[in-house]
């Protein structure tokens, strides 16, 4: 476990860090001067490397993959204050992964394990360089990209979340990693408005972790739906989860069962919608609406905006589900690289995104699904999160993705990928969607497996997915 006001990382006394992130964000003179009074193992290992990086006259392209939160933040704090090209890295990528980060960044600079290695020097064309931070996000094409931030981009995100909440400070507990914007942006809102922050190396030990460590009551903590329901199975964790201030849940769809039992257990839980490209939520509902019985993502935070439009950009009614457009002063500036443009409208400042919504009366919205990953069987749309909910809400089986398989009557046919609760058959859980589910809606295959194929914030590739389905589990498929 790693805290940041702890013996890890330098005191920082009160006063001592500028708290102007709700009014105007931290500027990188502020981290140059915060760095450069620092001592201890934070402090000097930063101020180090930040040495380093400032030397050369050209801001050096910095790759940073780093699997301890201690030298993880030291190199992002002694990045951004050097105003380096900063690419956000997984440390734990496979042989190829690391081919294809490193031809397609090509970095000056590698933090990885500890160790400064010199990197090959940088190739590409000087104009086709980003400046700022880029933050791995996923894709349905699986292919490594980046979303391009920058530090008013990371403080807008602050100050929005700040104002939203009516916080001075943010004490956050993080379970999440640090290269992905859900943990990255727990540390900064911490970082810039004087809180605590502490790093939990497992969530499944969160308990003995931070029990004699923390009071609960005073921080927020972030998960994803698989990591709740984890815990809300011991009761022991679910005892201890209804302590925090804040229990942020995001990540993936949660499944209206799980949110039942959270509401079940008194959990002060805040569904949340956003993502990498907006440097985390835009969208939150507050504890007190989620357990009042709010089914909800939530309200708008107050540095964005949402449009609910038809594929053509046209704006819909109040209670119409369309496309979700953002426009928020968080938007990432675009891809690297930059072929991946076409979301985003510079001269507008707008996102838009793949997720299908709708918005109530209230200003309330409710997400339906993803368009890309529309299921068409006999002409009829079908959204994989609707019926992997029901699925979800037989109790029989642990996880779930449903997914398209070709089919020359109905074109496609939706078939669920499952892991079983137990000893139970697809025909048993098949027997409770008739009241869930329209007959079109319904799988017409069932596959069983061991484990489905989820990253560490929950997401599940269904492109994967498909692949192992027609490659590897055909012989298996169920009617």
């Amino acid at each position: 476990m790693v805290e940041f006001f702890s013996e890890t990382f330098p005191k920082i006394k009160p006063g001592a860090i500028p708290t102007q992130a709700g009014a105007r964000g931290w500027q990188k003179s502020d981290l140059i001067a915060w760095m450069e009074a620092k001592t201890g193992s934070l402090g000097t290992t930063a101020l180090e490397f930040f040495s380093q990086l400032i030397q050369p006259k050209i801001p050096q392209t910095l790759l940073l993959a780093e699997q301890d939160p201690v030298r993880f933040l030291a190199g992002f704090i002694a990045a951004v204050a050097a105003d380096c090209p900063l690419f956000l890295g997984n440390p734990n990528w496979v042989d190829r992964e690391w081919r294809s980060a490193l031809q397609l960044i090509q970095p000056d600079r590698i933090w990885h394990q500890g160790q400064d290695f010199p990197g090959n020097a940088c190739q590409n064309p000087p104009d086709t360089l980003p400046s700022g931070i880029m933050i791995p996000t996923g894709g349905s094409s699986g292919q490594l990209r980046f979303a391009i931030h920058t530090w008013e981009t990371l403080m807008a995100s602050v100050a929005g979340f700040t104002e939203y909440f009516q916080l001075p400070a943010v004490n956050s507990c993080c379970v999440l990693p640090l290269f992905h914007v859900s943990g990255l942006m727990q540390f900064v809102r911490s970082f810039t408005t004087g809180g605590r922050f502490i790093n939990v190396s497992s969530y499944k030990t969160i308990v003995e972790q931070t029990a004699s460590k923390i009071n609960p009551e005073a921080f927020f903590i972030s998960l994803v739906p698989t990591q709740l329901n984890r815990l809300l199975e011991t009761p022991e964790s679910a005892d201890y989860l209804a302590r925090f201030q804040t229990v942020l849940l995001g990540g993936a769809p949660a499944w209206p069962e799980l949110l039942e039992q959270a509401r079940k257990s008194q959990i002060p839980l805040s569904p949340t919608y956003g993502m990498t490209e907006t440097a985390s939520q835009i969208i939150t509902l507050k504890p007190e609406e989620f357990l009042a019985g709010n089914q909800s993502c939530g309200r708008l935070l107050p540095h964005a905006q949402i449009t609910i439009t038809n594929p053509e950009g046209e704006a819909l009614e109040v209670g119409k589900t369309g496309m979700i457009t953002i426009q928020a002063d968080s938007l990432a500036k675009g891809y690297y690289p930059g072929e991946n443009l076409a979301s985003f409208s510079s001269d507008l400042n707008r996102f838009q995104s793949d997720d299908l919504g709708f918005m109530d009366e209230a200003g309330y919205l409710t997400v339906v699904g993803r368009h890309s990953d529309k299921i068409i069987s006999g002409g009829e749309n079908i959204y994989p999160a609707e019926v992997e909910a029901a699925i979800l809400g037989t109790g029989l089986v642990e996880d779930v993705c449903a997914i398209a398989l070709p089919d020359p009557d109905w074109g496609q046919v939706v078939t669920a990928v499952y892991v079983a609760n137990g000893e139970v058959d697809a025909e048993a859980i098949a027997s409770l969607l008739t009241a869930t589910l329209s007959p079109f809606k319904r799988p017409k295959y069932w596959v069983q497996i061991d484990r489905l194929p989820r990253n560490n914030r929950g997401k599940i590739s269904r492109s994967i997915v498909q692949e192992m389905v027609l490659i590897q589990l055909q012989p298996h498929v169920t009617p």
